[in-house]
């Protein structure tokens, strides 16, 4: 059964600013974290998956254990905001459930609290770039963590075209100066014939994406540095939409890009 939203709670591409690449923008610190109208049912495909699929979803180098568990603590310090209650060692979540807080398995209490997925990058040293050490990925969008574990930003993004060494420069130059106090985000917009959240798939491999899918996923994306460890989390809270369920504004928007891309 797919899990839709009835809108779409997030559109920055209906302002031509926002479609350039990187496209990406300020954010508040209280706006990093979200809760939307679907969070019960994507966390139940999300309790689900981290059940089942526990090595698909869920992988962390030694290296990123700190940040890790640093990453919890900004999380849990942060979730009071968007209706979770403290409970002792427990967070009673909007959805009415108790999650108990595990500092040793820090990724996995994430996954378990929020929609979202959330990637760990750090620099290590006489490194040029930022790599991926660790994530919870319950919803990845046609990749697999463990064919991008360990490896740079550039080797990360391969596959992806406008992704070019352009691109990669200043994407890290961004990586290599976001400010804690300052959270940046960025919205995608994909088009799918298959509405599933899960959707892994090995790199160049064919995809259920085609600009005549019904189905309109948009990820959610904010960076966020942390303090203590210096390194970049990545967050990507994802929404689907059938294209029936668009403003009149983001169909316009959806309209213009869609030419755009045609003349490519």
């Amino acid at each position: 059964m797919p899990i839709l939203h009835h809108t779409l709670p997030f559109a920055p591409w209906t302002q031509p600013f926002a479609r350039r690449l990187p496209g990406v923008m300020p954010l508040l610190r209280a706006d990093w974290l979200m809760v939307d109208a679907a969070y019960s049912a994507q966390m139940q495909a999300r309790t689900e998956l981290l059940a089942m699929r526990g090595s698909d979803v869920l992988a962390c180098l030694p290296d990123a254990n700190d940040a890790a568990r640093e990453l919890l603590c900004e999380v849990l310090h942060d979730l009071p905001l968007h209706g979770f209650q403290s409970m002792g060692d427990q967070m009673s979540c909007p959805d009415g459930r108790r999650v108990t807080i595990d500092p040793d398995h820090p990724l996995r209490t994430i996954g378990h609290l929020l929609q979202a997925d959330f990637c760990l990058l750090q620099k290590p040293a006489g490194m040029a770039e930022h790599v991926l050490t660790g994530a919870v990925l319950c919803f990845p969008s046609s990749w697999t963590l463990s064919e991008k574990l360990g490896k740079a930003l550039m080797r990360i993004h391969s596959p992806v075209d406008s992704y070019d060494a352009g691109m990669g420069a200043r994407v890290q130059r961004m990586f290599d100066l976001i400010r804690p106090e300052q959270p940046l985000w960025r919205a995608n917009l994909l088009h799918y014939t298959n509405p599933a959240l899960y959707q892994p798939r090995p790199e160049f491999a064919p995809k259920d994406k085609s600009s005549a899918g019904n189905f309109i996923r948009s990820e959610r994306q904010c960076l966020l540095k942390l303090p203590k460890s210096g390194a970049v989390v990545f967050s990507i809270h994802t929404a689907v939409v059938t294209r029936d369920s668009l403003t009149p504004d983001q169909h316009a928007a959806l309209a213009e890009i869609e030419q755009a891309r045609s003349r490519q």
